[in-house]
C-alpha cells in the first residue's frame, strides 16, 4: 500500500471521527471576553428619577451650590443678558432665544416678590411639573428665573422648586460624595423629562423620542450594540421587572396593572431598551434585560457584567416618593458591589435623569442639536480608583457614560454627542493598587463632627475632674486652719 493510499485513508478517519461528533463539540469555542483599557472591568449605572444638583447637594461643602442671594420671582421677568460668568464655569454658546410657553392658566393672579431657597422638613413633596416647556420657561434663554413661574403657571405648587435636602435626609448619598467623587457639573442631556434623556443615556441622541415612542418603537443604535458586536458582556437590571410590560402593550393599550398600582409606562421609559423591537425579538440581546434579583446573584456568583445599567421602580425617588427610601436602594446597590469581588475593579456612576421641576443656578451650556444640555443633576463617581474625597467640576452629561464605554471597551461612538462628550474617567487613578471600599454612615453629621465633640467632651469632663481636686487641694490647709481657729474660740475661759 504506497504512502499516498494511507494518508488519504488517515485523512477519512479523522474527517468520520469529528462528525461524529455531537454539534456542541463541533461549534467554534466561544471567544474571550475584550480586556477593557483601564482596570475598570465592570461599569455600573444607577439612574435614579428626578432631582437637580442643587436641589441635593446645594449646600454641600466646596461644591457649586446654591447661591446666597438667590430668590426666584414670582412673576417672570423676561431677560435677554446671560448671567454673570461667575454663576457658572461651564462653557457656555450663545443660548438660543426660546420663547417662554404659554402659562396653562393665561389669568394668573398677580404676584410680587420672590421665593427663596429653604430645607424641605419632609422626605418628599408634591410632584413639580417637569416637561420641557416647563424647563424653558424655568431656564428663560440663560437668565435661570423661571423656576417658580413655571409652576405657578400649570397651576403646581409654586414653593416646591426652591426646596432642597442636605446631609441631614441624604446622609448615605452626602457621605459618599464625601468619600468618593462629586460632579458638580453634571447635566442632563436634553430639556424635560425622562424619556429623551434616557434615549440619551442608551444611544447618545434623542432618536425621535420628542413625540413619545414612534410606532414600531425605536430603530437607533445603542450602546448595548456595540457591546454584543464586540463581544462584552452587559445586562439591564430592572427592579420588580414585569417582561409582559413593553412598548406594545403600552400602544395597544394591554399592560397589565403593575403591584401597588403603579403605571406601566415608566418601565418601558425608563428601561428603553424594552421599547427596541429588536432587544425584545433577538434571544440573544433579550436574555440581558433581567430582574434586579439577578443583580445580587450575579454578585455573589463573581459573574458580574462588564456594563451594568440599573433601573429603579419603587425606589425611584420619584416625587412624590420618599427621597430617604430611595437613598437606601441606591446605596444598597453601592455596598453591594463593595462586599463583593467585582469590588477591586468596578467604577458605580450613581445619578438621575433629570430636574424634575427643582431649582438649580448653573446656566446648561446650549448644543446645536437645540435638546439640551438641560439642568444639573446629581452625580456621584464611586470606586477604588477615584480621587477621593474631591468634587469634579468637568462638564458631563449621560453621553460621557456613553463615552467611557467606548473608550474602555474599544467600541466605535454612536452619535456626534457621546463622539465629543468629556469621559467620566477625568477623576480616575491607576497609579496605585485598588482601595479598600468605604461604606457609607448612616449619619453625615457623626461623620463630620461626632469624634471631635466626644473627645472634646471627655476632656471636659477630666478638666473639671482635675480642676476640682486641685481646688480641693488647696483649700484643705485652709479648711484645717479655719477649724482650728474655730475649736480655739469655742474652748471654756
Amino acid at each position: 500500500m504506497s504512502s499516498r493510499t494511507l494518508g488519504r485513508m488517515a485523512l477519512a478517519a479523522i474527517i468520520s471521527a469529528v462528525t461524529l461528533l455531537p454539534s456542541s463539540a463541533q461549534a467554534a469555542s466561544p471567544r474571550p471576553e475584550p480586556k477593557p483599557a483601564t482596570k475598570i472591568e465592570h461599569l455600573l449605572v444607577l439612574m435614579q428619577e428626578n432631582h437637580t444638583f442643587d436641589n441635593y447637594f446645594g449646600t454641600f461643602p466646596g461644591a457649586d451650590g446654591i447661591p446666597s442671594d438667590a430668590c426666584m420671582p414670582r412673576a417672570l421677568t423676561l431677560a435677554t443678558p446671560s448671567p454673570s460668568p461667575s454663576r457658572s464655569s461651564a462653557p457656555t454658546v450663545k443660548p438660543k432665544q426660546t420663547p417662554v410657553p404659554t402659562p396653562a392658566q393665561p389669568s394668573l393672579p398677580p404676584a410680587t416678590g420672590c421665593i427663596k431657597p429653604y430645607h424641605i422638613a419632609t422626605r418628599g413633596t408634591a410632584d413639580p411639573d417637569h416637561g420641557k416647556a416647563s424647563a424653558l420657561a424655568a431656564y428663560n434663554s440663560g437668565a435661570m428665573n423661571g423656576f417658580v413661574y413655571a409652576q405657578r403657571a400649570r397651576a403646581r405648587d409654586e414653593n416646591a422648586p426652591m426646596g432642597y435636602w442636605d446631609g441631614r435626609d441624604l446622609p448615605l448619598y452626602w457621605n459618599l460624595a464625601k468619600d468618593y467623587v462629586l460632579a458638580d457639573r453634571f447635566f442632563s442631556s436634553a430639556w424635560g423629562g425622562s424619556q429623551t434623556n434616557h434615549l440619551f443615556w442608551v444611544a447618545g441622541q434623542a432618536a425621535g423620542s420628542h413625540g413619545g415612542i414612534p410606532k414600531g418603537g425605536f430603530t437607533a443604535t445603542t450602546i448595548f450594540d456595540r457591546l454584543q458586536a464586540a463581544g462584552v458582556s452587559w445586562k439591564m437590571y430592572i427592579q420588580n421587572y414585569d417582561p409582559r410590560i413593553t412598548y406594545r402593550c403600552l400602544q395597544a393599550k394591554t399592560c397589565p396593572k403593575r403591584p401597588g398600582g403603579g403605571g406601566a409606562a415608566p418601565q418601558v421609559v425608563w428601561a428603553p431598551l424594552l421599547a427596541f423591537p429588536r432587544f425584545l425579538d433577538t434571544p440573544a440581546l433579550y436574555k440581558n434585560i433581567v430582574d434586579l434579583s439577578q443583580y445580587y446573584t450575579d454578585l455573589k456568583n463573581g459573574t458580574l457584567p462588564a456594563v451594568s445599567y440599573i433601573v429603579p421602580s419603587s425606589s425611584s425617588e420619584h416625587p412624590p416618593g420618599n427621597v430617604t427610601v430611595g437613598q437606601n436602594f441606591g446605596a444598597s446597590l453601592v455596598t453591594s458591589v463593595m462586599r463583593s469581588s467585582a469590588w477591586n475593579s468596578s467604577l458605580f456612576v450613581l445619578t438621575h435623569d433629570d430636574w424634575g421641576g427643582y431649582y438649580d443656578h448653573v446656566v446648561p451650556r446650549q448644543l446645536p442639536d437645540l435638546d439640551g444640555y438641560g439642568f444639573r443633576v446629581p452625580a456621584i463617581f464611586i470606586s477604588p480608583f477615584v480621587r477621593r474625597g474631591t468634587i469634579d467640576s468637568t462638564v458631563y452629561d449621560y453621553t460621557s457614560i456613553l463615552r467611557f464605554i467606548e473608550d474602555n471597551w474599544r467600541v466605535a461612538p454612536i452619535a456626534i454627542r457621546d463622539k465629543t462628550a468629556n469621559s467620566i474617567a477625568s477623576r480616575l487613578d491607576f497609579r496605585g493598587p485598588p482601595a479598600p471600599p468605604i461604606f457609607p454612615a448612616q449619619n453625615y453629621a457623626a461623620v463630620e463632627s461626632a469624634p471631635q465633640s466626644t473627645r472634646l467632651t471627655l476632656m471636659s469632663i477630666y478638666a473639671a475632674v482635675v480642676a476640682l481636686m486641685l481646688i480641693g487641694l488647696l483649700a484643705l490647709p485652709f479648711s484645717r486652719a479655719r477649724l482650728r481657729r474655730l475649736r480655739f474660740r469655742r474652748r471654756p475661759g
